[in-house]
């Protein structure tokens, strides 16, 4: 299997990050006439245009041939439903098969759209794809308005994610290229890696990649690597270890390397793929579906808040955005005295803070910031306003706008790059393409009431791997993150109330100014320089910490499916500003919370306060965006809300700033509705003091399974209100070392 990585590396990336068109049928489910009516949404959505719509001057063929492409065209609306139909929540995909149906027939169409389908001629009512173009844009807007049939307004905004976001991200020539990427000032990062990787990576010898594997090889990888292997009749391959952790990111890598170092032979299950810098290819869209939760679409049940998380080995380490922030000190007073949880102001914790600080090579300088970074920065300085500068798990020299698609230069140090090779050093195994379906949950033989957990069953998604795996452990570690904890715990039989609830998110909105070259002086495009640099603080009267501005990298893709649409003659005019365009964003620490019990199923719901700390920190950005020289400047609300600034009075930009606000989602019944974003995922098996408190102990240990621990984000008491991954990171490595304590005293009292 070594054999077969080594060739796929010899001939370039990673085959799964290459990014192929499309040669096979689609199994998307949708009928033609269905996939008629998609198609003119998607028409209507990127529509041809005429070359008299292009505003520059001896515009360049690539901008017209952006200009008259449409998003009808094949096989586009096919691949749109065939993301849905694997990425979109069944709920959604159900209502955008409803309408689609509905808009397929005449009658449909007539309710649907209103007036707008009559025509002169027999039969008097036409379908929506007989529509005009003008008449359909109409419609669109009408639903994207819709206050009361939010059925409407729901479809029209998942038909606008998944369709731009298909357009945008899919590669299309020989080259495997985007045509509309050089229009748009866009290139995918292909530059040759400074820093060349070692011919073995020290990873690699605990990898287990079942992708190629087969049940026969899979047992004869697993006891070459030093575990114990049992095939059972009934078709489970049972596994023996020490210590088997659910998941590879900041929590189970961290808790990997402290148990494997303490002599326990470790095995870490992780359902994503394993990638090394040479493997990534910066291509968008096979780089979210690899290595991001639902490829990155992914979002609550109300379609409100769009969340990003990590699935792949090293978790959400392995394409963040670096930033590396100690837990504040206000942060570590309030757990350790009003949630009565001494570990958080305790030395241990801060000692261990140090201990992560040191082994992901974090450095609080940066030598060269990108066009983000500079925006945020002139327009700080400009307005007087205080900016720092954000510590890194890179170097100072780390110049990559693509870390979210995985860092190519090798430079970032997520867990795949430390603490897995730690722990892989010391004899842990990585079996990557293994998702865990159910703890084993047993009733304890000395009497008590607690039960005891004595492993997990597992499988695979390789085809070739038919059994089941049953790993039996001494200790069993959840680690799979917020959103992935509770649903395993429940569906295991736990009970206690708080598992899946406490739901923080560090809800963010955005706002975008957009600098023409010739006007301003800062250089460089958005998706260029390191991601996160810098930030700055909204202090409130009160010297409370109301939010903080930070810089937002999107990639083409993300930033149409999240742009607001008005038109589609406005909507190619924004994405030919694409490449000077900055987005920066407001992100709260949360009062609010939300609740996951079962995959995919998110609820989550603003507190007041965090709607007003939103909205100051929206207000700040966009008076940041101004500051810094931007031609316009507007937020992400379903209408455009946007402001020329060239010449603009005070009166007039006070006026604009007083209309921002942190408004509902497309469910909502305000006029206009946005799209809050999410990559920060806490609480929802909280650490508490007693079993009322929280769903673990502060030894991260369940209350109802003796030998079950969580240890990742889905601990911590509440949103600690900055980028969380030292926090994590520091909370596992105390939590696994009382673990390894736990092992050791269960090793003594046996001998």
């Amino acid at each position: 299997m070594e054999q077969e990585r080594n060739g796929v590396e010899g001939r370039g990336h990673h085959p799964l990050l290459r990014g192929e068109r499309r040669k096979s049928s689609f199994i998307h489910g949708f009928s033609s006439s269905q996939i008629q009516v998609l198609s003119s949404i998607c028409d209507t959505l990127i529509p041809p245009l005429r070359l008299e719509s292009i505003s520059k001057e001896n515009p360049p063929q690539a901008l017209h041939s952006f200009f008259k492409a449409s998003g009808s065209q094949f096989p586009v609306p096919d691949e749109v439903a065939e993301l849905m139909k694997k990425r979109g929540l069944p709920e959604g995909v159900m209502l955008v098969s409803i309408v689609l149906k509905m808009l397929s027939t005449r009658l449909g169409t007539l309710l649907l759209c209103g007036f707008v389908c009559l025509g002169w001629k027999w039969p008097f009512i036409l379908k929506f794809s007989e529509v005009s173009l003008e008449k359909r844009e109409q419609v669109l807007l009408n639903w994207s308005g819709q206050r009361f049939l939010y059925p409407l307004r729901l479809f029209f905004a998942i038909m606008k994610i998944f369709c731009f976001f298909v357009f945008f991200s899919r590669q299309t020539d020989d080259n495997l290229e985007n045509p509309a990427w050089e229009a748009i000032g866009y290139q995918v990062d292909n530059k040759e890696c400074v820093k060349k990787p070692p011919m073995e990576r020290p990873i690699r010898k605990g990898i287990i990649e079942t992708m190629n594997e087969n049940d026969s090889s899979l047992v004869q990888s697993l006891t070459h690597r030093g575990l114990k292997v049992i095939e059972d009749r009934r078709n489970i391959c049972k596994i023996k270890c020490d210590v088997v952790i659910i998941g590879s990111g900041c929590g189970g890598g961290v808790a990997a390397a402290v148990l494997a170092r303490a002599g326990h032979k470790v095995l870490v299950l992780e359902k994503g793929n394993y990638f090394e810098p040479e493997d990534y290819s910066s291509l968008e869209g096979p780089s979210m579906s690899e290595q991001y939760e639902s490829g990155g679409i992914m979002s609550t049940i109300d379609a409100k808040v769009m969340i990003l998380a990590g699935s792949t080995v090293g978790g959400g380490s392995a394409v963040n955005w670096s930033a590396s922030i100690k837990t504040p000190n206000y942060i570590l007073r309030e757990w350790s005295a009003d949630h009565k949880l001494p570990l958080f102001g305790s030395s241990e914790y801060l000692s261990a803070m140090d201990v992560v600080w040191k082994r992901i090579g974090v450095t609080e300088k940066c030598t060269e910031e990108g066009f983000l970074n500079q925006v945020l920065r002139q327009g700080c300085e400009n307005l007087g306003l205080n900016v720092e500068s954000i510590p890194r798990n890179s170097s100072e020299d780390h110049y990559c706008g693509s870390c979210a698609y995985g860092c190519r230069r090798g430079d970032k140090q997520g867990t795949q790059s430390t603490w897995l090779v730690d722990a892989v050093g010391c004899g842990a195994v990585i079996l990557t393409g293994c998702k865990a379906e159910k703890l084993v949950i047993e009733e304890n033989k000395d009497g008590t009431k607690r039960n005891k957990c004595s492993g997990v069953i597992a499988t695979c998604s390789s085809g070739n791997i038919t059994k089941k795996l049953q790993i039996e452990a001494k200790a069993t570690i959840s680690a799979g993150g917020s959103l992935l904890t509770p649903p395993l715990l429940l569906s295991s039989g736990l009970e206690n109330p708080h598992i899946g609830k406490n739901l923080h998110l560090h809800p963010v909105l955005l706002a975008w100014g957009y600098f023409p070259e010739s006007q301003s002086g800062i250089q460089g495009k958005c998706f260029e320089g390191g991601i996160l640099t810098s930030l700055h603080k909204v202090i409130s009267e009160e010297s409370r910490v109301q939010a903080l501005v930070e810089v937002c990298g999107l990639g083409p893709a993300s930033f149409a499916a999240i742009h607001p649409w008005i038109s589609g003659l406005d909507m190619k005019e924004r994405m030919v500003k694409y490449s000077r365009t900055a987005t920066l964003f407001a992100l709260v620490r949360d009062k609010g919370a939300g609740e996951v019990k079962l995959e995919r199923k998110i609820k989550y719901r603003l507190h007041p306060a965090d709607k007003e700390n939103l909205r100051s920190g929206l207000r700040q950005a966009l008076r940041i965006l101004i500051a810094a020289g931007a031609a316009e400047v507007g937020t992400y609300r379903s209408d455009g809300q946007s402001i020329k600034c060239k010449g603009v009075k005070d009166e007039a930009v006070e006026e604009f700033l007083d209309g921002v606000a942190a408004g509902g989602g497309p469910c909502s019944r305000g006029e206009h509705w946005t799209l809050y974003s999410s990559a920060h995922q806490m609480g929802s098996c909280r650490i508490g003091a007693n079993e009322e408190e929280g769903a673990v102990d502060e030894n991260g240990e369940t209350w109802e399974a003796k030998g079950l621990y969580v240890c990742d984000g889905s601990v911590l008491p509440t949103a600690v209100g900055v980028n969380p991954m030292i926090t994590i990171q520091t909370t596992a490595y105390c939590i696994s070392n009382r673990i390894a304590e736990s092992l050791k005293k269960q090793e003594f009292l046996v001998k």
